[in-house]
């Protein structure tokens, strides 16, 4: 397909805006490494939270939600939408902690909580651990979806895509640091939504589609527009809606949905002005990101069952693409081949745009940890702001570099997403309770980490035939979870002054530090007017209400889609009083101050 003048001048544009964004606060990110890695700790929440979403709104995102619609259903998506707990309990419980802690990334955390070389060591490694090599499989998803749009959109080969999208995201990058990243994150999602929900309204008006009345009713479609598993079948139940339940979202840690925050997330919630605009960012995240977007991504994977039945429909439409990158992701890419002059400039630079602003976050998330983490905690302690932030420059061509190479090797989002589900599968548990669980220690961490990735190798590449991906991240979560808590009580415990030091600085809930509270009491170490009452029941019961809120919304938005009047009601009416209830809640749960005491 060729691009019209037009649309190459919007995109033309596009890059321009993104370009001098970055070259107006290059000069501000380049005065620390603080700068460029937490914009000055001055971020409001609405640009916060907006950043968060415009960050997983990458360019692989529809192709994995079309790969599951197409194989699944809608209600396949149940994979990572139960992803909205951990979300929502890391709104109303981790984020005002992490902004407490004042650190400059979650993994300075560890040397925060633990003490010695053991915590030492986790620091390090997991900086090198993931900050290049879990960051780069990461990044190397997104830009396999940039290598499926360039060769059914543009009619460029994997490397060529590679290149051009490598250049064009380290030089936005490396210009603006975190402050750059997030302001032209806020143009990139206006423009990614506003060209998404179009192209949407257009496929399904496509003449090979016929409208949404003609969609919904096509045979095609049959089994695929329940928002709820069959729950006779329960070889669809289980993993596409119990297992997502029940266990994967406290028990796997994913980007983007840590159990109690981690990577992007946390670095936002830190760059904040202060814990009320952590946690408003935080839940402006999660509101957009499973109620907002979904839809226009569904409604374009059902047409595509319309026009492109199977693989061999898309391998006949596109004998250009390479076959091995032919799977059921490419299908939302050849769906925008058939927008008009105008839209499709727009809808391509929205996807160059979901593709920057998801790489740029990585980018400099990455960054931030081989440079403060890794260079400046074990390698020059003592270097110069601008080493640190020349070395941060570095690290993030470099980062580049690696993401290019193995995007090549991988086939489709789906497998990605599943491989990274199972090396993080049983450490999730580990992230939530380490806040409220004196006990824990860096050798707990230690075990699940090292456990869950050497299942991950032998269910994955050793004994990859036999069980299904939902046995496996099963099989995973128990004998990791099983093998931390072995290893946490057979060895010691953090020191006392470590523990009661975090404490005093994070203010959890007391109920599981009563033992280092009580050594504190005794000892004269800590005072009765320095402890501070516990609220987690209130903040768990907000978790369950916005969970609620969102989820109504998200499903009274396919009833209304769907024509359903009195579902789409029910689901509207549920979720507007829920608003209110979480607003009544919100407002018991104010920042804990200095001079909050015991009650």
């Amino acid at each position: 397909m060729t691009l019209s003048t037009l649309d190459w001048s919007i995109i033309a544009a596009f890059f321009a805006i993104s370009l001098a964004i970055g070259l107006i606060v290059s000069r501000r990110a380049g005065q620390s490494y603080q700068e460029f890695f937490l914009s000055g700790r001055g971020m409001p929440w609405w640009l916060l939270g907006v950043s968060m979403v415009a960050t997983t709104f990458s360019a692989d995102t529809p192709n994995l939600v079309t790969d599951i619609v197409r194989n699944n259903g809608i209600a396949g998506n149940w994979v990572w939408w139960a992803f909205l707990l951990t979300g929502m309990l890391t709104v109303f419980v981790y984020a005002k902690l992490w902004r407490r802690s004042g650190i400059l990334t979650d993994l300075e955390f560890y040397e925060l909580r633990y003490h010695g070389k053991a915590a030492a060591f986790l620091r390090g490694f997991r900086a090198v651990y993931l900050g290049l090599f879990f960051n780069v499989m990461i990044m190397a998803t997104v830009t396999l979806a940039a290598i499926k749009i360039g060769g059914v959109m543009l009619g460029l080969s994997p490397w060529e895509t590679v290149l051009i999208s490598s250049v064009i995201v380290v030089l936005y990058t490396s210009l603006g640091g975190l402050r750059g990243v997030i302001l032209t994150d806020f143009f990139q999602f206006a423009l990614a939504m506003g060209g998404i929900i179009w192209a949407a309204v257009v496929v399904v008006n496509l003449p090979q589609v016929g409208g949404l009345e003609q969609l919904l009713a096509h045979p095609n479609l049959e089994g695929k527009l329940n928002l709820l598993p069959d729950f006779s079948d329960s070889e669809q139940l289980v993993p596409l809606f119990i297992l997502p339940l029940a266990v994967q979202w406290w028990s796997v840690w994913y980007p983007g949905a840590e159990p109690g925050g981690g990577g992007y997330i946390v670095q936002r919630m830190l760059s904040a002005k202060d814990e009320n605009n952590a946690v408003g960012a935080t839940l402006l995240f999660n509101i957009a990101h499973y109620a907002l977007r979904p839809w226009p991504w569904i409604l374009i994977a059902l047409a595509s069952l319309v026009v492109f039945p199977d693989l061999e429909s898309l391998k006949m439409a596109f004998p250009n693409v390479s076959e091995n990158v032919v799977k059921d992701d490419l299908a939302f890419p050849a769906m925008l081949t058939f927008l008009p002059t105008g839209l499709l400039g727009l809808v391509v630079a929205s996807l160059i745009a979901a593709f920057m602003s998801t790489l740029s976050t990585h980018l400099n998330w990455g960054a931030s940890y081989l440079v403060h983490d890794f260079y400046r905690r074990f390698i020059h302690e003592a270097a110069e702001e601008q080493t640190l932030v020349r070395v941060g420059r570095l690290s993030t061509v470099a980062l580049m570099a690696f993401t290019a190479l193995f995007a090549l090797a991988l086939d489709n989002a789906l497998q990605a997403f599943n491989i990274l589900l199972q090396i993080g599968a049983g450490t999730g548990l580990i992230f939530i309770l380490r806040w409220f669980w004196w006990r824990i220690n860096a050798y707990s961490e230690i075990a699940a980490m090292a456990i869950s990735f050497l299942m991950a190798i032998y269910l994955e590449l050793i004994h990859p035939g036999g069980l299904e991906s939902h046995t496996k991240l099963l099989l995973g979560v128990s004998v990791t979870t099983a093998g931390w808590l072995a290893v946490t009580f057979l060895t010691p415990p953090t020191p006392q002054h470590r523990l009661l030091s975090f404490y005093q600085l994070i203010k959890p809930a007391p109920g599981g530090w009563q033992p280092v509270i009580e050594q504190g009491l005794q000892d004269g170490t800590l005072s009765r007017k320095a402890l501070r009452p516990g609220r987690l029941p209130l903040e768990i019961a907000a978790m369950l209400i916005a969970c609620l809120m969102v989820y109504a919304a998200l499903f009274a938005t396919g009833f209304w889609i769907y024509g359903n009047t009195l579902a789409g009601s029910i689901a509207t009416g549920t979720a507007l009083v829920s608003a209110g209830v979480l607003y009544g809640i919100w407002k018991k749960l104010p920042p804990q101050t200095e001079n909050s005491e015991s009650v």
